[in-house]
């Protein structure tokens, strides 16, 4: 079996916890920020977890993670 290639682009944008979930980082957060409020913008820092439904294809994606 040979080996599985990373997808590179993925993995620049999410790591592993320590319990093997996949964490990425919130969309919204580049630009036009002026129009979003404060409240919004603190809650967009946070990083979070990929949704359960997303799993298995970002496994595929990232076999090493």
């Amino acid at each position: 079996m040979p080996k599985l290639k990373t997808r590179k682009a993925v993995a620049k944008r999410v790591s592993a916890t320590g319990t093997g979930k996949i964490k990425r980082t919130k969309a919204n957060k580049q630009h036009i920020l002026t129009k979003k409020n404060s409240k919004r913008l603190r809650g967009l820092r946070k990083a979070t977890v990929v949704d359960s439904t997303n799993i298995k294809a970002m496994k595929k994606e990232l076999p090493y993670i």
